[in-house]
């Protein structure tokens, strides 16, 4: 058995977005944390600057699975005009 894979996603937001950045990952984390090998996905640091998305899953293809799915699509159109850069996602 596989062991599980660790991630990090970094969120910058645009000046004065922040809160819209946090309220589209709580929508984002209320749907993939019944994602079928989702151990954890949940923020772990926000504040004004950046957002911090810790997430844990079962496998790779639990990941790829997540990646392609329809939470991360609506995650992302939600971002587009929010964030100062593109997430950084760091494996842990």
């Amino acid at each position: 058995m596989s062991a599980p894979i660790d991630l990090q996603a970094t969120f910058i937001p645009n000046d004065g977005e922040f809160f819209r950045v946090k309220l589209a990952l709580e929508i984002a984390i209320d749907e993939v944390v019944n994602e079928p090998g989702c151990i954890r996905y949940e923020l772990t640091e926000a504040n004004e600057d950046k957002l911090v998305l810790t997430e844990q899953w079962a496998s790779e293809e639990h990941l790829d699975m997540h990646s392609k799915g329809i939470a991360v699509q609506d995650l992302n159109e939600s971002l587009s005009a929010l964030l100062a850069e593109p997430v950084k996602l760091e494996r842990l």
